[in-house]
Protein backbone atom coordinates (compact mmCIF):
# COMPACT_ATOMS: atom_id res chain seq x y z
CA UNK A 1 0.00 0.00 0.00
CA UNK A 2 1.33 3.68 -1.09
CA UNK A 3 2.29 5.89 1.77
CA UNK A 4 0.72 8.62 -0.16
CA UNK A 5 -2.28 9.65 -0.57
CA UNK A 6 -4.27 7.85 -2.73
CA UNK A 7 -5.44 9.46 -6.12
CA UNK A 8 -9.00 9.27 -5.69
CA UNK A 9 -8.78 10.89 -2.04
CA UNK A 10 -7.23 14.03 -2.63
CA UNK A 11 -9.82 16.56 -2.58
CA UNK A 12 -7.74 19.87 -1.70
CA UNK A 13 -4.39 20.94 -4.08
CA UNK A 14 -1.95 23.60 -3.48
CA UNK A 15 -0.51 25.61 -5.97
CA UNK A 16 2.15 27.78 -5.13
CA UNK A 17 2.26 30.59 -7.95
CA UNK A 18 0.01 32.63 -9.74
CA UNK A 19 1.45 32.85 -13.12
CA UNK A 20 0.54 31.07 -16.11
CA UNK A 21 1.68 27.83 -15.05
CA UNK A 22 -0.04 27.73 -11.40
CA UNK A 23 -3.28 29.43 -13.30
CA UNK A 24 -3.12 26.59 -15.36
CA UNK A 25 -3.00 23.84 -12.84
CA UNK A 26 -5.60 26.04 -10.86
CA UNK A 27 -8.02 25.83 -13.79
CA UNK A 28 -7.50 21.90 -14.39
CA UNK A 29 -8.32 21.15 -10.51
CA UNK A 30 -10.83 23.15 -10.05
CA UNK A 31 -12.82 21.84 -13.15
CA UNK A 32 -12.14 18.78 -11.67
CA UNK A 33 -13.82 19.55 -8.50
CA UNK A 34 -10.98 19.56 -6.28
CA UNK A 35 -10.65 22.92 -3.87
CA UNK A 36 -7.71 24.44 -4.71
CA UNK A 37 -5.57 27.16 -2.37
CA UNK A 38 -2.95 29.50 -4.04
CA UNK A 39 0.04 30.98 -2.55
CA UNK A 40 0.87 34.06 -4.18
CA UNK A 41 2.02 37.10 -2.64
CA UNK A 42 2.01 39.72 -5.13
CA UNK A 43 -0.82 42.57 -4.85
CA UNK A 44 -2.51 41.77 -7.49
CA UNK A 45 -2.21 37.47 -7.80
CA UNK A 46 -6.18 37.37 -7.00
CA UNK A 47 -7.56 39.44 -10.27
CA UNK A 48 -4.92 38.37 -12.25
CA UNK A 49 -5.64 34.39 -11.38
CA UNK A 50 -9.52 34.47 -11.12
CA UNK A 51 -9.63 36.30 -14.56
CA UNK A 52 -6.52 33.68 -15.90
CA UNK A 53 -8.86 30.83 -14.59
CA UNK A 54 -12.27 31.99 -15.97
CA UNK A 55 -10.86 32.35 -19.25
CA UNK A 56 -9.18 29.39 -19.44
CA UNK A 57 -12.32 26.97 -17.78
CA UNK A 58 -14.10 27.69 -21.00
CA UNK A 59 -11.43 26.57 -22.93
CA UNK A 60 -12.11 22.54 -21.49
CA UNK A 61 -13.81 20.36 -23.32
CA UNK A 62 -16.31 18.28 -21.04
CA UNK A 63 -14.41 15.06 -20.39
CA UNK A 64 -12.02 17.47 -18.27
CA UNK A 65 -14.69 19.09 -15.99
CA UNK A 66 -16.90 17.72 -12.95
CA UNK A 67 -20.31 18.05 -11.73
CA UNK A 68 -18.98 20.43 -9.01
CA UNK A 69 -16.68 23.53 -9.42
CA UNK A 70 -13.88 23.50 -6.76
CA UNK A 71 -13.63 26.65 -4.57
CA UNK A 72 -10.15 28.49 -5.43
CA UNK A 73 -9.20 30.55 -2.39
CA UNK A 74 -5.57 33.01 -2.54
CA UNK A 75 -3.77 32.89 0.37
CA UNK A 76 0.06 34.96 0.58
CA UNK A 77 1.70 32.29 2.62
CA UNK A 78 3.48 28.62 1.19
CA UNK A 79 3.47 27.39 4.72
CA UNK A 80 -0.98 28.17 4.86
CA UNK A 81 -1.29 26.93 1.63
CA UNK A 82 0.04 23.75 1.84
CA UNK A 83 -1.09 22.79 5.02
CA UNK A 84 -4.30 20.83 4.55
CA UNK A 85 -3.57 20.15 1.24
CA UNK A 86 -3.69 16.37 -0.28
CA UNK A 87 -1.49 17.41 -3.65
CA UNK A 88 1.35 20.24 -3.62
CA UNK A 89 2.37 21.52 -6.71
CA UNK A 90 4.59 24.24 -6.99
CA UNK A 91 5.11 26.89 -10.06
CA UNK A 92 7.26 29.38 -8.91
CA UNK A 93 9.45 31.69 -10.89
CA UNK A 94 12.50 29.17 -12.44
CA UNK A 95 15.23 30.10 -9.85
CA UNK A 96 17.26 27.62 -7.62
CA UNK A 97 17.05 29.90 -4.65
CA UNK A 98 13.54 30.59 -4.90
CA UNK A 99 12.41 26.60 -5.32
CA UNK A 100 14.71 25.76 -2.15
CA UNK A 101 12.85 28.23 -0.10
CA UNK A 102 9.28 27.47 -1.17
CA UNK A 103 9.90 23.43 -0.36
CA UNK A 104 11.39 24.07 2.43
CA UNK A 105 8.99 25.63 4.06
CA UNK A 106 6.22 23.13 1.88
CA UNK A 107 8.25 20.26 3.80
CA UNK A 108 7.60 21.96 6.91
CA UNK A 109 4.41 22.14 6.62
CA UNK A 110 2.56 19.44 4.32
CA UNK A 111 1.35 16.36 5.92
CA UNK A 112 4.13 13.44 5.40
CA UNK A 113 1.86 11.65 3.31
CA UNK A 114 1.24 14.44 1.09
CA UNK A 115 3.63 14.33 -2.46
CA UNK A 116 5.66 17.61 -3.03
CA UNK A 117 6.06 18.68 -7.14
CA UNK A 118 7.93 21.30 -8.88
CA UNK A 119 6.59 22.02 -12.28
CA UNK A 120 10.14 23.43 -12.85
CA UNK A 121 10.75 23.15 -16.84
CA UNK A 122 14.33 22.20 -16.37
CA UNK A 123 16.16 22.40 -12.70
CA UNK A 124 16.62 18.76 -11.87
CA UNK A 125 15.14 17.75 -8.19
CA UNK A 126 18.37 16.92 -6.67
CA UNK A 127 19.51 20.64 -6.81
CA UNK A 128 16.68 21.74 -4.47
CA UNK A 129 15.75 18.46 -2.83
CA UNK A 130 18.31 18.90 0.08
CA UNK A 131 16.22 21.83 1.25
CA UNK A 132 13.34 19.53 2.34
CA UNK A 133 14.88 18.54 5.93
CA UNK A 134 11.78 16.71 6.74
CA UNK A 135 10.95 14.11 4.09
CA UNK A 136 12.98 14.62 0.96
CA UNK A 137 11.67 11.35 -0.22
CA UNK A 138 8.38 12.85 -1.25
CA UNK A 139 9.46 15.92 -3.43
CA UNK A 140 9.91 15.75 -7.66
CA UNK A 141 9.65 17.59 -10.74
CA UNK A 142 6.35 17.05 -12.29
CA UNK A 143 6.95 19.23 -15.26
CA UNK A 144 3.98 20.17 -17.66
CA UNK A 145 3.49 21.63 -20.92
CA UNK A 146 2.39 24.80 -22.40
CA UNK A 147 -0.90 25.14 -22.17
CA UNK A 148 -0.51 23.00 -19.47
CA UNK A 149 -4.33 23.11 -18.91
CA UNK A 150 -4.97 21.51 -22.37
CA UNK A 151 -1.48 19.83 -23.02
CA UNK A 152 -1.71 16.83 -21.60
CA UNK A 153 2.04 15.72 -21.16
CA UNK A 154 3.90 15.97 -18.12
CA UNK A 155 7.17 14.54 -17.16
CA UNK A 156 7.52 13.14 -14.11
CA UNK A 157 11.15 13.00 -12.49
CA UNK A 158 13.06 11.70 -8.90
CA UNK A 159 15.78 13.54 -7.34
CA UNK A 160 18.50 11.47 -5.64
CA UNK A 161 16.20 10.92 -2.59
CA UNK A 162 13.21 10.53 -3.79
CA UNK A 163 11.50 7.16 -3.11
CA UNK A 164 9.92 4.52 -5.84
CA UNK A 165 6.78 4.83 -3.77
CA UNK A 166 6.63 8.45 -4.59
CA UNK A 167 7.57 8.40 -8.04
CA UNK A 168 4.56 5.41 -8.20
CA UNK A 169 2.51 7.75 -6.43
CA UNK A 170 3.21 10.80 -8.67
CA UNK A 171 2.59 8.69 -12.05
CA UNK A 172 -1.25 7.60 -10.45
CA UNK A 173 -2.00 10.76 -9.40
CA UNK A 174 -1.47 12.67 -12.65
CA UNK A 175 -2.66 10.38 -14.83
CA UNK A 176 -6.19 10.26 -12.13
CA UNK A 177 -5.82 14.09 -13.27
CA UNK A 178 -6.19 13.60 -16.70
CA UNK A 179 -2.45 14.06 -17.87
CA UNK A 180 -0.09 11.54 -19.63
CA UNK A 181 2.76 11.20 -17.43
CA UNK A 182 6.46 9.43 -19.00
CA UNK A 183 8.49 8.72 -16.36
CA UNK A 184 12.46 9.84 -16.65
CA UNK A 185 14.42 7.35 -15.60
CA UNK A 186 17.98 10.18 -14.88
CA UNK A 187 18.22 13.66 -14.39
CA UNK A 188 18.80 15.86 -17.10
CA UNK A 189 18.97 19.41 -17.69
CA UNK A 190 15.91 19.98 -19.43
CA UNK A 191 14.32 16.90 -18.83
CA UNK A 192 13.09 15.06 -21.85
CA UNK A 193 10.57 16.82 -24.02
CA UNK A 194 12.92 20.40 -23.84
CA UNK A 195 15.90 18.45 -24.95
CA UNK A 196 13.91 16.89 -27.86
CA UNK A 197 12.77 20.60 -28.47
CA UNK A 198 16.36 22.13 -28.04
CA UNK A 199 17.35 19.77 -29.99
CA UNK A 200 15.57 21.04 -33.27
CA UNK A 201 16.22 24.96 -32.08
CA UNK A 202 19.59 24.31 -32.54
CA UNK A 203 19.28 23.19 -36.03
CA UNK A 204 16.72 25.51 -36.72
CA UNK A 205 18.71 28.34 -35.50
CA UNK A 206 21.61 27.39 -37.39
CA UNK A 207 20.21 27.39 -40.30
CA UNK A 208 18.25 30.57 -40.17
CA UNK A 209 22.11 31.58 -39.40
CA UNK A 210 23.35 30.69 -42.35
CA UNK A 211 20.91 32.20 -44.40
CA UNK A 212 19.04 28.55 -45.97
CA UNK A 213 16.06 29.09 -44.95
CA UNK A 214 13.82 32.10 -43.19
CA UNK A 215 11.93 31.75 -39.88
CA UNK A 216 9.11 31.30 -41.36
CA UNK A 217 10.14 28.74 -43.60
CA UNK A 218 11.09 26.73 -40.96
CA UNK A 219 7.98 27.10 -39.29
CA UNK A 220 6.20 25.92 -42.03
CA UNK A 221 8.35 22.71 -42.49
CA UNK A 222 7.54 21.55 -39.41
CA UNK A 223 4.09 22.58 -38.62
CA UNK A 224 3.01 21.18 -42.64
CA UNK A 225 5.49 18.34 -42.37
CA UNK A 226 6.26 16.18 -39.83
CA UNK A 227 4.74 18.36 -36.80
CA UNK A 228 1.60 16.70 -38.35
CA UNK A 229 2.38 13.39 -38.12
CA UNK A 230 4.66 13.82 -34.74
CA UNK A 231 1.35 15.40 -33.21
CA UNK A 232 -0.29 11.78 -34.14
CA UNK A 233 2.07 9.47 -33.07
CA UNK A 234 5.22 10.79 -32.10
CA UNK A 235 8.35 10.30 -34.24
CA UNK A 236 9.24 6.84 -33.67
CA UNK A 237 5.72 5.30 -34.28
CA UNK A 238 5.97 7.17 -37.60
CA UNK A 239 9.28 6.04 -38.58
CA UNK A 240 7.96 2.72 -38.02
CA UNK A 241 4.73 3.23 -39.94
CA UNK A 242 6.82 4.50 -42.80
CA UNK A 243 9.02 1.50 -43.05
CA UNK A 244 6.08 -0.25 -44.76
CA UNK A 245 5.93 -4.44 -43.64
CA UNK A 246 9.53 -3.99 -42.38
CA UNK A 247 8.81 -1.06 -39.51
CA UNK A 248 11.37 0.71 -37.74
CA UNK A 249 14.15 -1.80 -38.41
CA UNK A 250 13.46 -1.42 -42.45
CA UNK A 251 14.20 1.89 -42.17
CA UNK A 252 16.94 1.72 -40.01
CA UNK A 253 18.81 -0.11 -42.33
CA UNK A 254 18.38 1.62 -45.16
CA UNK A 255 18.39 4.56 -44.21
CA UNK A 256 20.54 4.29 -41.16
CA UNK A 257 24.27 5.06 -42.40
CA UNK A 258 22.83 8.61 -44.61
CA UNK A 259 21.59 9.84 -40.94
CA UNK A 260 24.43 9.05 -40.06
CA UNK A 261 25.84 11.85 -42.60
CA UNK A 262 23.19 14.31 -41.34
CA UNK A 263 24.14 13.70 -37.47
CA UNK A 264 27.83 14.76 -38.76
CA UNK A 265 26.88 17.62 -40.30
CA UNK A 266 24.35 19.20 -38.12
CA UNK A 267 25.20 23.18 -36.91
CA UNK A 268 26.71 24.12 -33.45
CA UNK A 269 24.67 27.76 -33.51
CA UNK A 270 26.52 30.02 -31.15
CA UNK A 271 23.54 32.10 -29.82
CA UNK A 272 25.34 36.05 -30.57
CA UNK A 273 23.64 39.25 -30.11
CA UNK A 274 23.07 39.16 -34.15
CA UNK A 275 21.57 36.09 -34.47
CA UNK A 276 19.15 36.82 -31.69
CA UNK A 277 18.21 40.26 -33.88
CA UNK A 278 17.98 37.66 -36.58
CA UNK A 279 15.01 35.72 -35.65
CA UNK A 280 13.58 38.17 -33.25
CA UNK A 281 13.43 40.82 -36.74
CA UNK A 282 12.19 37.45 -39.09
CA UNK A 283 9.20 36.39 -36.77
CA UNK A 284 8.07 39.74 -35.98
CA UNK A 285 7.88 39.99 -40.09
CA UNK A 286 6.17 36.84 -40.01
CA UNK A 287 3.30 37.85 -37.53
CA UNK A 288 3.02 41.16 -38.30
CA UNK A 289 -0.32 42.17 -38.29
CA UNK A 290 -1.38 39.47 -36.47
CA UNK A 291 -3.29 39.71 -32.86
CA UNK A 292 -1.30 37.70 -30.96
CA UNK A 293 -4.02 36.90 -28.29
CA UNK A 294 -5.94 36.06 -31.26
CA UNK A 295 -3.52 33.71 -32.88
CA UNK A 296 -3.47 32.12 -29.06
CA UNK A 297 -7.10 31.38 -28.72
CA UNK A 298 -6.95 30.03 -32.40
CA UNK A 299 -4.11 27.70 -31.50
CA UNK A 300 -6.25 26.55 -28.21
CA UNK A 301 -9.36 25.98 -29.83
CA UNK A 302 -7.28 23.97 -32.45
CA UNK A 303 -5.53 22.08 -29.76
CA UNK A 304 -8.64 20.91 -28.26
CA UNK A 305 -10.04 20.42 -31.85
CA UNK A 306 -6.91 17.77 -32.25
CA UNK A 307 -7.36 16.51 -28.93
CA UNK A 308 -10.52 15.47 -29.32
CA UNK A 309 -9.98 14.41 -32.79
CA UNK A 310 -7.49 11.79 -31.57
CA UNK A 311 -9.50 10.32 -28.76
CA UNK A 312 -12.45 9.17 -31.29
CA UNK A 313 -9.69 7.97 -33.73
CA UNK A 314 -8.52 5.67 -30.95
CA UNK A 315 -4.76 7.45 -30.99
CA UNK A 316 -5.47 9.31 -27.80
CA UNK A 317 -2.15 8.62 -26.14
CA UNK A 318 -2.67 6.55 -22.79
CA UNK A 319 -1.10 7.40 -19.46
CA UNK A 320 1.79 5.99 -19.00
CA UNK A 321 1.52 2.05 -16.50
CA UNK A 322 4.66 0.70 -17.51
CA UNK A 323 7.39 0.10 -15.16
CA UNK A 324 10.80 2.25 -15.10
CA UNK A 325 13.02 1.53 -18.34
CA UNK A 326 15.69 -0.60 -18.10
CA UNK A 327 19.54 0.60 -18.70
CA UNK A 328 20.36 1.15 -22.59
CA UNK A 329 21.92 -1.79 -24.72
CA UNK A 330 25.65 -0.89 -23.78
CA UNK A 331 25.12 0.99 -20.38
CA UNK A 332 25.97 0.34 -16.76
CA UNK A 333 24.20 -1.84 -15.12
CA UNK A 334 22.39 -0.68 -12.13
CA UNK A 335 18.86 -0.24 -9.78
CA UNK A 336 16.65 1.77 -12.10
CA UNK A 337 15.52 4.93 -11.01
CA UNK A 338 11.96 4.47 -9.21
CA UNK A 339 13.06 0.91 -8.18
CA UNK A 340 13.17 -0.06 -4.69
CA UNK A 341 17.10 0.08 -4.87
CA UNK A 342 17.24 3.40 -6.09
CA UNK A 343 15.98 5.14 -2.70
CA UNK A 344 18.52 7.56 -1.74
CA UNK A 345 20.97 6.92 -4.28
CA UNK A 346 19.42 6.54 -7.62
CA UNK A 347 17.56 8.76 -9.97
CA UNK A 348 13.67 8.21 -10.75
Amino acid sequence: MSPYVAPDAITRVAVVGAGAIGAAWATLATARGLDVVVADPAPDAEERLRSTVDRQREQLPPRETAGRTGDLTLVRDVAEAVRDADLVIEAGPERLDVKREIFAAADAAARPDVLLTSSSSGLTPSSFQDACTHHPERLLVAHPFNPPHLVPLIEIVGGSRTDAAAVDAAMATFAHLGKHPIRINAELPGHVTNRLQAALWREAYDLVARGVVTVADVDTAIASGPGLRWALYGPFATQHLSGGPGGIGHVLEHLGPPMLDWWADLGQPELTPELCRTIAAQTDDAMAGQDLDEVTRRRDEALQALLALKAASGIDAPADTHPAAGPAAGSAAGPGPGSAAGQGGSHA
